[in-house]
């Protein structure tokens, strides 16, 4: 008897040539999609909430779990011959994904709710959904691979390293990697499209969808204030030492390292270093300033183990080049990363992902640096 896949269908090429090679590998696969909101949910012409946001014109073109979304999914699944389904998990999407990103933000740090998603929902929730319909995997279109071996389960980056995605994928359990596929990760983003378009997919040639997917048009401030009903008070833009530098509109408008936008006239370039949320400021310096080496992470989850002393790989933004890092973990369970060379605008709220070669050893949230 066939082992059976419940594949993660999100109407794109990727997740539909990721059902299509379990198939053919001999799964008994079924298709699901997440429905994780609604952009007719998010406008207020769709909801009584007086908060609702309204993600305007681009969420048409660049956002997922559309209606659209949803049919070519069904497609691709009628096309391979597969049972699909639509699940809702909207209100847990907003509570661990959303909400956690508002929260973020207004703290001061800047959230990457995509690991979030692929911790809560994908690998969680779905995963639990998997069980209860006896699938012995779940499957999704992540450009990474998974390797088993004699010492385990372990996660690899994907073979094209442009399209690599472990990053997002560090919080993964190996409970959870022992029962996740990633088909696409020996392939190149030409190679999948290629093979959907030999099908006569429907979504062969569809753009991936860019930004956060609740926020189409990239305005992060101005979702956070149509949810919550409030806009952040204007303050001061201050230098390292205190001094008023002029007023900026809103602390969570910007991001450690930025440099457009500030409206600031200064005899040198100067970006944010710091955000300071209890007092409101936003604090000016030069690129020099941030520069770091250290940095501290929570809510770590470790894959593989380390040894003392050993130098590995560090990466701290989604594309960024690893650079080679010592790493300590604190007796609270917090962990220390030090880099051999200085990193520039390491951000609190995001993750620092490590490597051993190809393998993801684990990875955190990033809560403070050090210089």
């Amino acid at each position: 008897m066939a082992k059976k896949a419940l594949i993660a269908m999100s109407g794109g090429v990727d997740s539909s040539v990721a059902a299509l090679l379990m198939k053919r590998a001999g799964w008994d696969c079924i298709g699901v999609t997440m429905r994780l909101f609604d952009r007719e949910d998010l406008s207020p012409e769709a909801s009584s909430s007086p908060d609702a946001p309204d993600t305007g014109p681009a969420a048409d073109e660049r956002s997922c779990c559309s209606l659209e979304d949803t049919e070519d999914a069904r497609s691709v699944a009628r096309k391979i011959g597969i049972p699909y389904y639509v699940f809702n998990y909207k209100e847990d999407f907003k509570k661990k994904v959303m909400d956690a990103f508002i929260r973020s933000y207004r703290s001061g740090m800047t959230p990457n709710p995509c690991v979030e998603c692929n911790r809560h929902l994908k690998f969680d929730q779905l995963y639990r959904r998997a069980k209860i319909l006896g699938c012995d995997v779940i499957v999704t279109g992540h450009y990474a691979r998974i390797r088993h071996d004699e010492r385990g389960v372990h996660l690899l980056k994907g073979l094209d390293a442009g399209k690599d995605q472990s990053y997002v994928l560090y919080a993964l359990t190996r409970e959870q990697l022992a029962h996740t596929c990633f088909p696409l990760g020996d392939y190149s983003k030409e190679e999948i499209r290629a093979i959907a378009e030999e099908q006569g997919f429907v979504n062969a040639r569809k753009r991936d969808s860019q930004d956060i997917c609740f926020i189409p048009d990239g305005d992060y401030p101005a979702f956070i204030e149509r949810v919550t009903g409030k806009k952040s008070p204007p303050g001061d833009f201050v230098d390292r030492e205190g001094h008023i530098l002029g007023k900026h509109r809103g602390y969570y408008c910007y991001t450690i390292g930025q440099r457009r936008g500030l409206g600031i006239s200064a005899p040198e370039r100067l970006f944010v270093t710091d955000i300071d949320p209890e007092r409101n400021r936003v604090v000016l310096g030069s690129n020099e300033d941030l520069m770091a080496k250290d940095l501290i992470a929570d809510d770590f989850n470790w894959i593989e183990s380390v040894e003392p002393g050993e130098i590995i790989k560090a990466r701290i933004r989604y594309h960024q080049k690893e650079s080679d890092a010592s790493v300590t973990k604190l007796e609270d369970g917090r962990v220390r990363v030090r880099f051999l060379q200085a990193q520039r605008a390491i951000t609190p709220g995001q993750a620092v992902v490590l490597y051993r070669g190809e393998t993801v050893v684990g990875g955190g949230t990033i809560t403070d640096q050090k210089g």
